[in-house]
């Protein structure tokens, strides 16, 4: 499987990239950084040292530092740190492993060299594949998949976590995400309603930093850092594995539950960053979602087995 991982880091981000560099099964193209977690500078140093610390030899490729919708918004200190990754230390980086070249260019590039066969797999806001898609629309057609953590649509009462409507990712960059939305690629979307099933508890988190080998250590700073905000914020004696599981689904989706329909974004108000679904099995369509593709979201998903899967890769040497 060809995958490009679209990214933030980001706490769980660094979950996720430890997780596709364990994977064989997994041909990393590249790892395409955006503003998010904290600014693009930031976030594209992160994505070098974790690929340094993780020994992946795809390259990093900066990407967009500024939302489609023009709108500044705070970095999420309280969830990330100040530098993204749990305020953990981070030594003085070279720019070994940075390919030159913006990431909207590599997206294009990789998929018109391998049509069919390239999946994205984006956990931050969608503005690199916005400006992808604006910039090569043909794109859409030769892409295997599009497989983001983003959005909130209510299911088991779940709502947003930066509004009581909004995701962070897709509220991040509402105009990108509708946007993608709307393109004639098949998306699936890993959002809250199923990421709060995969709650990595303090026992587990423990365990798995012992089993991790040399990135225990690693995790288990990281995960100090997140692991107070969800104490603080949610009462969670752990932390929510959000990112990671795309990448689940992408080797799993025999574990999920998905419904199909018509997806838009609020672009701007009081409920800017919503994701809106219309369910294919409703019929008839209203004209905010006329002449969209169908796209899939996730509405339930098989728990236990993706954290046991998760710890049982993860541990690899």
């Amino acid at each position: 499987m060809k995958v490009i991982f679209d990214t933030d880091p980001g706490i769980d981000d660094a979950m996720a990239l430890l997780y596709l560099s364990k994977l064989p099964e997994v041909e990393l193209l590249g790892i395409t950084t955006v503003v998010g977690n904290a600014d693009i500078a930031t976030t594209t140093r992160n994505a070098l040292f974790l690929r340094r610390e993780f020994g992946i030899s795809a390259p990093v490729i900066r990407g967009a530092g500024e939302t489609l919708d023009g709108v500044a918004k705070a970095e999420p200190v309280l969830v990330h740190g100040q530098n993204g990754l749990g305020d953990i230390a981070i030594p003085e980086l070279d720019e070994t492993g940075l390919q030159p070249g913006a990431a909207t260019q590599f997206i294009i590039d990789a998929v018109r060299a391998h049509p069919g066969e390239v999946t994205i797999i984006a956990v931050g806001r969608m503005t690199n594949l916005a400006l992808a898609l604006r910039q090569a629309p043909d794109i859409a057609g030769l892409t295997k998949a599009v497989i983001i953590m983003g959005g909130a649509f209510g299911y088991e009462g779940r709502g947003g976590n930066i509004t009581p409507l909004a995701e962070a990712n897709i509220h991040g960059d509402p105009v990108a995400a509708d946007e993608i939305f709307a393109a004639a690629w098949p998306v699936t979307v890993v959002g809250l309603d199923v990421t709060h099933d995969i709650i990595l508890d303090n026992d587990y988190l423990a365990l798995l930093a012992d089993e991790a080998g040399e990135n225990g250590d690693l995790l288990r700073q990281m995960c100090g850092h997140y692991a107070r905000f969800y104490q603080q914020v949610m009462g969670l004696s752990g932390v929510v594995g959000h990112d990671l599981l795309a990448v689940t689904y992408a080797l799993h989706p025999e574990w999920f539950t998905v419904r199909r329909g018509a997806i838009a974004v609020v672009r701007d108000g009081l409920a800017v960053g919503q994701t809106a679904f219309w369910p294919e099995e409703r019929g008839g369509v209203h004209s905010a979602w006329e002449g969209r593709p169908g796209q899939t979201i996730c509405v339930g998903v098989d728990g236990p087995n993706v954290l046991e899967h998760f710890r049982s890769i993860v541990r690899r040497p």
